[in-house]
């Protein structure tokens, strides 16, 4: 009898068509990814609607590629894992009816997974989890420090009070007339420039592992307005890295002082701004420094993807976490709703 979990998930939570087959949790038998980068670069941003129609065209074609990638047919097949939210609802809706359909069509159990707990488990595809771990997430739609006792078990100890920092990126990135999507752009920039534009430092009170970078964005606008009513140049790998320094300085700071607070044996880095050069290069240092455990996923797995949709819905079908077919898509939820 074959003891192997081989599942099937599926990512539609914002712009990219994403189907997996995970083995076990950890072995990616295949991981196919869908972007719609070109399609919103025009509008200088995800438009809903768009992304909901070019999910709706490239569903089926994803499903069919990972199952022929991964050599796997649906028999053979344990579970159905797809993102439930949170995420533009439209989009959601595409990969889940597709799951439910899939589900349903093959007799196979279907499990609904929490976004953000997959990009936790992004890390867990090149090595385990170590418990307890503080996981801090840093992507477009948030910026979260999580408390994980054990699989499963989300804690939020700080969270952004407004703009996220992948946000933040993008938003600086329209001053600076960056193309879509900002991040990379900016991060790129930051590596040539310098910190000559003295932003502040958005810790907020001495009590709080909250985050805010809405006031961090405002100074970078008042910055470049000053400058050019002033007839002097902006420039903008200056500004660029004056920012991003100002972003990993946060980060850095709020992150170090709950791993002070916190016995934990990992730190796991998670999320889109994961893949930002700044943000890996310094977390890298601190751990070298200070001797602790950190994990950061490979750069494909840091933006969505299917694989790490699959890493979390193995331990929840381990725990005998399954949805039915009125699963239906929500754009919001709090992680801590997970309980096993």
């Amino acid at each position: 009898m074959n003891d192997d979990v081989i599942i099937l998930s599926i990512e539609t939570s914002c712009d990219e068509t994403a189907c997996a087959i995970i083995k076990n949790g950890h072995e990616v038998m295949s991981n196919v990814v869908m972007s719609q980068i070109e399609s919103h670069k025009r509008f200088g941003g995800v438009v809903p609607e768009v992304a909901s129609r070019h999910h709706v065209e490239s569903i089926t074609i994803v499903i069919e590629e990972a199952l022929e990638k991964a050599d796997v047919t649906p028999k053979e097949l344990s579970v159905v894992a797809v993102t439930e939210g949170p995420g533009l609802i439209g989009a959601l809706l595409v990969g889940i009816n597709a799951a439910k359909a899939f589900s349903f069509a093959h007799d196979l159990p279907l499990i609904n997974v929490h976004h953000i707990a997959g990009h936790i488990y992004a890390n867990q595809l090149h090595q385990p989890l170590e418990f307890p771990l503080i996981a801090l997430i840093v992507s477009g739609g948030h910026t979260e420090i999580l408390y994980m006792e054990d699989h499963l078990s989300f804690e939020v100890l700080g969270e952004t009070r407004d703009d996220a920092v992948g946000e933040a990126y993008d938003k600086v990135a329209r001053l600076l007339e960056l193309p879509y999507p900002g991040g990379p752009h900016i991060d790129r920039l930051a590596q040539v420039g310098s910190d000559t534009y003295n932003l502040p430092r958005p810790y907020l009170e001495d009590d709080t592992n909250d985050f805010s970078f809405s006031g961090l964005k405002s100074a970078v606008i008042n910055k470049i307005h000053n400058a050019k009513q002033k007839g002097e140049e902006v420039i903008p790998e200056n500004i660029a890295a004056s920012f991003q320094e100002s972003v990993v300085d946060v980060l850095t700071k709020k992150t170090m002082r709950v791993l002070k607070e916190k016995s934990v044996n990992q730190l796991i880095i998670a999320g889109g701004v994961a893949a930002n050069s700044g943000v890996r290069s310094a977390f890298e240092s601190l751990s070298n420094t200070h001797g602790f455990e950190l994990s950061i996923p490979a750069l494909k797995y840091c933006t969505d993807n299917a694989a790490m949709i699959g890493a979390v819905a193995y331990h929840m079908y381990e725990a005998n976490m399954f949805s039915d077919l009125s699963l239906n898509g929500r754009n919001t939820i709090d992680i801590e709703e997970i309980r096993v």
